[in-house]
């Protein structure tokens, strides 16, 4: 079909249609127009419809529809929907942008000027009037709900957008509301899960829920789960696990205990993700397991760094240092072992022990710093910073051992 000749407001019905048909739809994507017609041949045929009926209603009262979400496969339509997955053709997303950017605009300038038109009505307004003025403005935000919806599925960071939404949704106060707000999140999350502004609008919606919802333990769970569900497939993800990180102060001390069990096993898997170690804390017997099972991971080097930073501000105690300073000093002697021809992977290793342990020496200068000149272990790390051409850091820790002997 001529691209050319689609009406984009028509898309726009037929895109919201399908939202309002379907509330259960967890999962959105683009398909290239190469991809659509081979999607559309592999979805049973007995389960698609034109989107025209859609658009229209008459697919309301159709049973079959309800229970099973329709396919939209016809050759003049640019969306497929099948199962709770919406995919909508990348031809499209240009025409169907603009359409769903102007529709939201025009009910968000409503939407402001009934609402303050109503806080400055005059106190003579009779009572039709009034009721009158206040269904307009219902109208309106059912209109900016509709049209923010489809807008967020296109463009996920659409700030006017989502902050009209907390609008409405606060004013409302309806639990059910705030539920949706979590379900459009989480498809927007679905196509870009590192859309600040949708793990933002999450932790809104929790916070306006939090005291005033029983089921809040059950939400929490659910929100931590869906963080497992997005960085398994999206690696890297600062936002989501700092997300994750966020949600601990929401949980019981049985939620935060299994939360650290289970990204353990997760974080023993993806090593190289140093955003996951930014979730976890005081584990330095089994971040020295990973390091020497892992050779030459730097993430694994700089999360020491933090826990280190944790026990000496938080967890040290008299008795504790001299093993904490032996324990680490026995670490770094066994990662400067260098096998036969094992030279790459066990020489960044080293390099990045040598920079741990100097760096630990700068933070504890009166108790590691000391210790560290006096062993046999001096001479070793001097000898390594060298090899990494980071003499410059030598030179400053030998500096500051010598300020302490003065």
């Amino acid at each position: 079909m001529n691209v050319a000749a689609v009406d984009p407001s028509n898309l726009l019905i037929q895109l919201e249609g399908i939202l309002e048909s379907d509330t259960l739809i967890d999962e959105v994507g683009f398909i290239h127009p190469t991809q659509f017609t081979f999607l559309s041949e592999d979805v049973p045929s007995s389960t698609s419809t034109s989107l025209s009926s859609v658009a229209d209603g008459s697919l309301l009262e159709d049973d079959t529809i309800k229970s099973e979400p329709a396919l939209c496969n016809s050759s003049d339509t640019f969306f497929l929907h099948h199962e709770h997955k919406l995919g909508i053709s990348t031809l499209v997303l240009v025409q169907l942008y603009r359409a769903a950017k102007d529709a939201f605009m025009d009910s968000h300038r409503q939407c402001r000027m009934l609402s303050s038109s109503q806080c400055k009505k005059d106190e003579k307004l009779d009572e039709i009037a009034s009721v009158c003025s206040t269904s307009f403005l219902n109208i309106a935000e059912i209109e900016v709900m509709r049209h923010s919806k489809a807008l967020l599925l296109l463009s996920s960071d659409f700030g006017t957008a989502w902050n009209s939404r907390k609008l409405i949704v606060s004013k409302k106060q309806l639990f059910p509301m705030f539920m949706d707000e979590l379900l459009l999140s989480a498809l927007v999350l679905s196509y870009s899960p590192k859309s600040e502004r949708a793990w933002s609008h999450r932790r809104w919606v929790i916070k306006m829920i939090a005291g005033k919802s029983a089921n809040l333990p059950e939400i929490v769970e659910r929100e931590s789960e869906l963080v497992k569900k997005i960085v398994e497939n999206s690696k890297m993800n600062y936002r989501a696990w700092n997300h994750r990180c966020w949600l601990v102060s929401y949980m019981s001390d049985s939620q935060v205990l299994l939360e650290l069990h289970s990204s353990r096993d997760w974080a023993a898997l993806h090593v190289a993700d140093n955003s996951c170690f930014h979730f976890r804390a005081e584990e330095l017997d089994w971040d020295a397991m990973l390091i020497r099972l892992y050779v030459g991971r730097e993430s694994l080097w700089l999360h020491r760094r933090f826990l280190s930073l944790i026990w000496m501000k938080h967890l040290a105690v008299d008795g504790q240092t001299n093993m904490f300073i032996k324990d680490e000093l026995k670490l770094f002697q066994s990662c400067t072992i260098i096998p036969d021809n094992e030279y790459g992977e066990y020489q960044a290793q080293a390099t990045f022990s040598a920079t741990y342990i100097t760096w630990l020496a700068k933070q504890m200068p009166e108790s590691f710093g000391v210790v560290l000149k006096e062993s046999s272990q001096f001479e070793a790390l001097k000898l390594l910073l060298d090899q990494a051409e980071k003499r410059f850091l030598w030179d400053s820790l030998n500096a500051s051992t010598q300020e302490l002997e003065n």
